[in-house]
């Protein structure tokens, strides 16, 4: 049976919310739409988002650490917000396992939000609906799309490549790679959903940034020692930071095509160069 499914690579995750603004203006007006904002701006605002990110801080300063962390419908082969619904709204599509919701059912009872565990079910104040994420379905079955298009908007805004679309179920699949190269994981899986969707989990290094994953670290990197440039001259942060730019964890060579291809996190690295002519020469960093 095919089951499809995100897997997120939390250690180059940036917390840069594209994931959540593509996903919003995907879903708000396509076939799960509109998504009301209801009081944007008061002081108890309400709105109707399929994917958030929550962000942390881990550790103690001088250690401490940044991890963004989305979150969304985990789409369970087991999913405990099905069985509940009185009226069948809520059901697990055969073909390709996503959990949906059929809006023309639903009465906004609300026992699909109180069954499920991950908090991922929303409901739309001015519809009156239960909504949640639906992996995009009105893209990736779009034959008016052209193949590359048939990912979920998520996926396809996300600049590091954090967001990996495809079905676990295939051991081939790049998705089923990842989990098994990375030790991909599943988010409480002690409540026996089998949440569909995996995390790859942050891989700690010892970087003096204090980023924990942008690789400049004496222990992380293992690149050629950096070249730095006439202080004198301007410079190009975006070049020197892709210049610069070792991967922490050569994974199947995936960060090789990220970095080859700019997909970094250009502003860990930028940071980096900062801290460097800032030790070097503190009058400089005015000129960066």
């Amino acid at each position: 049976m095919t089951q499809m499914a995100l897997v997120i690579d939390l250690n180059v995750c940036v917390g840069c919310h594209a994931c959540v603004t593509s996903c919003k203006e995907w879903n708000t007006s396509g076939q799960a739409g509109s998504l009301s904002d209801v009081r944007p701006y008061d002081a108890d605002p309400s709105g109707t988002f399929f994917n958030r990110v929550q962000t942390y801080e881990a550790g103690e300063f001088p250690d401490s650490d940044t991890i963004h962390f989305p979150k969304s419908c985990l789409h369970c082969e087991d999913p405990p917000c099905v069985p509940v619904c009185p009226t069948g709204a809520s059901f697990k599509r055969k073909e390709d396992g996503l959990v949906l919701v059929d809006y023309d059912k639903c009465i906004g009872c609300k026992y699909c939000s109180w069954a499920c565990p991950y908090g991922a079910r929303e409901l739309d104040e001015a519809r009156k609906e239960m909504t949640k994420c639906t992996l995009c379905a009105d893209r990736i079955d779009n034959d008016a799309l052209p193949e590359r298009d048939r990912k979920p908007a998520c996926v396809l805004a996300c600049p590091t490549s954090a967001r990996i679309f495809g079905d676990i179920h295939d051991p081939e699949s790049e998705v089923s790679k990842a989990i098994e190269a990375r030790g991909g994981y599943q988010l409480m899986p002690e409540w026996g959903t089998r949440p569909s969707n995996h995390y790859l989990p942050r891989q700690k290094t010892g970087s003096s940034c204090g980023s924990g994953s942008c690789g400049c670290g004496s222990g992380a990197s293992t690149g050629a020692p950096i070249d730095m440039p006439d202080l004198g001259e301007p410079i190009d942060l975006v070049s020197f930071a892709i210049r610069r730019g070792t991967p922490a964890m050569p994974v199947a060579g995936r960060h090789d095509v990220q970095r080859d291809a700019g997909k970094l996190n250009l502003a860990a690295f930028a940071t980096r160069v900062k801290s460097l002519f800032a030790r070097a020469r503190p009058e400089a960093t005015t000129e960066i």
